[in-house]
């Protein structure tokens, strides 16, 4: 299915070919993505201190879990940029499986909170399946369409595969309710398809398919319903289905140019939910204020223009698309939660990443980027050498 199969090779000789073979890793983006972790980590500690100090009596119990598994995505990140990038392409079906599995069992033995049932517990922490899912979309499409670049007009190679995995994985995460999820999948399958060439009529169509699923559910899903008239109207149900949007206003305006300080912030003293996990912007802007928030955007634009940059020198077809998708899911993931923050979209559920609490997401991000990383070593790859053995001139 994604073209001819290539003489195997170990996973110990791969990796020993990268090291003696490939350039430097992309040292812009590596900085940037550090620096965004480590200010993330800081402006946790700061939203979370009030309620982690109510609920544990420890002030530091959330920054501190979130330090130990933001040092193990580091470490996750710099051995994900060693490891070659094209053994997802030979285990793209495997991927996809994997997180087709997870999410069906979501459904069946999954944990709920606030009304959905998206999490598996692994005992000493939770995840959420949708963020494999969301990984397994980028590498299946990737691999499917550098295995057949000259067939993406095409119905068989350009159109009905990322149709069925796409409706597949909709339907699952429909089960749980996870809307932000199903969104947030649907855009980037149709980001990948435009990049990888598919038909602008299939394209339209995908887009009126999305709206259709998206119309469905707001009409059928009624918790969905009150979010969009907490939207349009917050003022409408201050104490309830308004307080979050509310909240997030306060914050934002009692910031400012400059911001109240570091640590200053009134409404994270649980005034505000979900302080340091979906609204940690929110604090963001109460406590750096303006010029602050902008700041930390700007180190969000940098690392994604970097993150195309990488894809657009990408060394082959299956990189510059892998590296495309994985841009595109974390520009789609930022925008979306300051979107949401500031309350020009309805409440979704969507974090902010590098920022928002959770452990096993920040690691996910971290491997990402780590996959960014190591194709950005192909694209200083250094000239082939030659075998043991052969005359010189």
């Amino acid at each position: 299915m994604f073209g001819k199969k290539k003489p195997e090779k170990s996973i110990k000789e791969s990796v020993r070919i990268v090291e003696d073979d490939a350039g430097m890793m992309d040292m812009p983006y590596l900085l940037l993505t550090i620096l965004l972790v480590v200010i993330g980590l800081i402006m946790l500690f700061s939203a979370s201190f009030a309620r982690a100090y109510h609920e544990t009596g420890n002030s530091a119990s959330n920054f501190l879990s979130q330090s130990v598994f933001a040092a193990g995505g580091i470490g996750v990140m710099f051995v994900f940029s060693r490891f070659p990038y094209d053994w997802y392409r030979k285990f793209a079906l495997t991927i996809l499986g994997g997180a087709l599995l997870l999410l069906a069992l979501v459904p069946l033995i999954g944990v709920s909170s606030n009304g959905a049932q998206r999490w598996l517990s692994l005992g000493f922490t939770q995840f959420q399946p949708s963020e494999v899912a969301k990984f397994a979309v980028i590498i299946s499409f990737a691999a499917i369409m550098s295995a057949h670049p000259k067939e993406m007009k095409t119905m068989k190679y350009g159109f009905a595969p990322y149709m069925i995995i796409l409706g597949v994985i909709a339907g699952l995460l429909m089960l749980e309710p996870h809307m932000s999820a199903t969104i947030i999948i649907l855009l980037l399958g149709f980001i990948l398809m435009a990049a990888g060439g598919t038909n602008w009529k299939f394209l339209v169509g995908l887009a009126v398919v999305g709206v259709v699923v998206v119309a469905i559910y707001l009409l059928t899903m009624g918790y969905t319903a009150d979010r969009i008239t907490a939207w349009l109207n917050p003022e409408s149900d201050p104490l309830d289905d308004g307080l979050q949007i509310l909240q997030s206003q306060y914050a934002i305006g009692s910031g400012g140019l400059l911001g109240l300080g570091f640590g200053k912030s009134r409404q994270k003293y649980l005034y505000l939910p979900e302080e340091h996990n979906d609204y940690i912007f929110a604090i963001v802007c109460e406590e750096l204020g303006f010029i602050g928030a902008v700041g930390i955007l700007l180190l969000f634009a940098l690392l994604i223009i970097r993150g195309f940059w990488i894809a657009m020198h990408a060394r082959d077809r299956f990189s510059m698309l892998t590296a495309t998708g994985l841009t595109t899911l974390l520009a789609v993931q930022v925008i979306l939660n300051v979107a949401v923050v500031t309350n020009l979209l309805p409440a979704t559920g969507i974090s902010l990443p590098f920022f928002s609490s959770g452990g096993t997401a920040l690691i996910m991000q971290l491997a990402e980027s780590g996959i960014v990383l190591n194709i950005s070593r192909s694209i200083t790859q250094s000239p082939p050498r030659a075998k043991k053995g052969r005359a010189k001139a």
